[in-house]
């Protein structure tokens, strides 16, 4: 007889182990020599050493669909036991997923811009996303962050925006410039709890896996191996977005996402995005996308609250 071990960690374990554990309860129907607990975060194992190398495997591979897809369900189970791996992705696979989040939620490129930006992070190294609030550019950019990340294409995830109050004073506010800057960030926030289970955020934050600062935290270093999104880069000034690109190692990604109506810095100065956009265009490996009213995925009355301010300034 043989005994194993297996840790189950950061997975929402209700979640993975079903319904009253109805999950597990399928694989030790599959393996009736062999006992099967869960205690825990970890699953005993006891049985012929055969049985224990096919429940092992199958561990992994129930692992790694609970990973990508962010639900398994009895059915699931099953078809892994009966070898159908491929039968379960293609029923699942669509095109414009990007990817998986928490509790069966479903992240995908919702319109033509949104899928064109998806297109050109496939593609570019650099890409940027211009457009109005609501477009879905911030929340796309993070989902591909994360795609990436869940694929291993990456080591980290590195989000970063300037800190220019939008009609506040910062230097009021308790703590230091990352505690300062972290309630604008919460959009940010918000996008990685859809798409990564509370457990494995935690971990992935407190390891610096997923890094969350201002970008002045972001001088002197060279940001290799990782992807990086730069939120609100209207209001970075021309040096900043310039240094910001610089930092760019090798095996990187970044997109850069930008609104060029909410521009919050002094009248006097002149925006990083707008400069980039001039300067950089001719730059084959750089792509822009432009995001329009048209791929507001808000309330419908936000496309039109969109349209009046236009009309307005027009």
């Amino acid at each position: 007889m043989t005994e194993k071990t297996l840790k189950l960690e950061l997975f929402p374990l209700t979640e993975f182990l079903g319904m009253q554990n109805g999950n597990i309860k399928e694989v030790a129907r599959a393996y009736p020599k062999s006992k099967i607990i869960s205690r825990g975060d970890e699953i005993h194992l006891k049985g012929p050493e055969k049985d224990i190398d096919e429940i092992t495997i199958l561990f992994d591979n129930l692992t790694s669909h609970f990973e990508k897809f962010g639900n398994l369900s009895v059915d699931n189970v099953k078809n892994y036991i009966q070898g159908e791996k491929n039968d379960i992705e293609d029923i699942i696979y669509d095109k414009d997923v990007i990817v998986h989040g928490n509790k069966g939620l479903i992240v995908k490129a919702k319109t033509p811009n949104q899928k064109r930006l998806v297109e050109a992070s496939e593609k570019h190294d650099i890409v940027f996303a211009i457009g109005p609030a609501g477009t879905g550019k911030t929340y796309t950019a993070v989902a591909l962050a994360v795609k990436a990340l869940k694929e291993k294409t990456i080591k980290k995830i590195i989000i970063t925006r300037p800190a220019v109050e939008a009609g506040e004073n910062l230097g009021f506010l308790p703590g230091d410039l990352k505690e300062k800057i972290d309630p604008y960030l919460r959009p940010i926030y918000d996008a990685l709890e859809d798409m990564i289970s509370s457990e494995k955020l935690k971990s992935f934050l407190e390891k610096n896996t997923i890094e969350i600062a201002p970008l002045a935290y972001m001088r002197g270093r060279t940001l290799d191996n990782a992807f990086i999104l730069l939120d609100e880069a209207q209001n970075t000034t021309p040096m900043q977005i310039k240094m910001f690109l610089t930092r760019m190692g090798p095996s990187s990604k970044i997109i850069i996402t930008g609104d060029r109506s909410q521009v919050d810095l002094p009248k006097n100065q002149k925006s990083g995005l707008e400069d980039a956009v001039k300067k950089l265009h001719a730059i084959k490996g750089i792509k822009f996308i432009e995001l329009d009213g048209k791929d507001v995925v808000r309330h419908p009355l936000v496309i039109e609250i969109l349209d009046a301010y236009e009309k307005a300034e027009q």
